[in-house]
């Protein structure tokens, strides 16, 4: 397996050091990074704690977010309610329709992509009324 080569722009004022450092050997390059690691009190260790920030701030990204994809969950006893709502709010054909909510008998479709809050709560609330379960996402 060949081994490919990125190429690198390295700053002039670094240029000579990453060529000292490349003519070193892996034993020399070892004790470099530990000699780093002492005399500035790092780790060049990855850190494992940082996936529960991670994990706070996509819950909090959730909370924050602001555009939602609109998912036909199930259309409910009144699948012709729900055509029209669908034909209506989206401005498709009838056919686009039915084919949308008959998909949507089988398993959950996207009706709409990156949606305003405001408007994903509206549509929600039309095909709620019609029958449906939404959920957004």
């Amino acid at each position: 397996m060949a081994e490919e080569k990125t190429t690198v722009e390295i700053p002039t004022k670094f240029k000579k050091l990453v060529e000292e450092i490349e003519s070193m050997s892996v034993l020399d390059l070892s004790e470099l990074v530990k000699i780093l690691e002492e005399k500035f009190g790092v780790s060049a260790a990855p850190q494992m704690m940082a996936a529960a920030p991670a994990a706070q701030a996509a819950e909090a990204g959730a909370e924050a977010k602001s555009e939602f994809n609109i998912v036909l969950a199930s259309v409910g006893e009144k699948k012709i309610e729900v055509i029209k709502v669908v034909r209506d709010t989206l401005q498709i054909g009838l056919k686009e329709a039915k084919d949308l909510v008959d998909g949507a008998v089988a398993s959950p479709a996207v009706l709409k992509e990156g949606v305003k809050k405001e408007e994903a709560e509206e549509m929600k609330k039309k095909l709620e009324e019609a029958g449906a379960t939404i959920e957004l996402k």
